[in-house]
């Protein structure tokens, strides 16, 4: 079982950087998605991007480009981007809807389907390798906790009335005009 954190008040925490739940997070993701990293590169042609637009094509079935980009969590271009690089690879395949030309549905070709059948289980075992440091019943709890906290962080998004970067140019808009 891992240590407990170390006693604090908990409105002094976090203190310092490694106390933040999101870098921690960050730093987990950063360890283990660097495998499947690893792998999707390395061993099958694909970047991260395209793996998780692959992945939710899998699970998800044909959709639009934007619906897609919500899924994933992706502004259009950078889903755009990538789906032009998996159709060029000829994994995804874009087709356009009937009597309406501008809305394109996009799917996985069977080239996409296998190369989604070979590495979903290699992504599988590693997420199964990094849950093994826990108990069942914490892999439970962590499910359970990691909802919940999904559900606290969207309200609070839905909520924060903050502007959405502009990262073409470096930041926020409202934070370029204090300046």
């Amino acid at each position: 079982m891992p240590d407990p954190l170390p006693a604090r008040s908990l409105l002094a925490w976090p203190e310092v950087l490694d106390d933040l739940l999101l870098y921690r997070l960050s730093r987990l993701q950063a360890s283990a998605g660097g495998i499947v990293v690893r792998y999707c590169e390395g061993q099958f042609g694909i970047t991260r991007r395209e793996w998780r637009i692959l992945a939710l094509l899998a699970a998800r079935g044909p959709m639009g480009s934007s619906e897609l980009a919500a899924h994933a969590h992706l502004d259009r271009p950078r889903t755009s981007k990538a789906v032009t690089a998996l159709a060029g690879k000829k994994l995804v395949s874009r087709t356009g809807r009937a009597g309406d030309a501008r809305h394109i549905l996009l799917a996985l070709t069977p080239a996409g389907v296998a190369l989604h059948s070979e590495l979903f289980p290699l992504a599988s075992q590693i997420n199964r390798d990094v849950l093994a440091a826990l108990a069942p019943q914490e892999m439970a709890l962590l499910d359970d906790m990691l909802k919940r906290l999904q559900q606290r962080a969207d309200a609070m998004a839905a909520q924060s009335g903050l502007p959405l970067a502009d990262r073409r140019h470096g930041g926020s808009t409202r934070y370029r005009e204090r300046q």
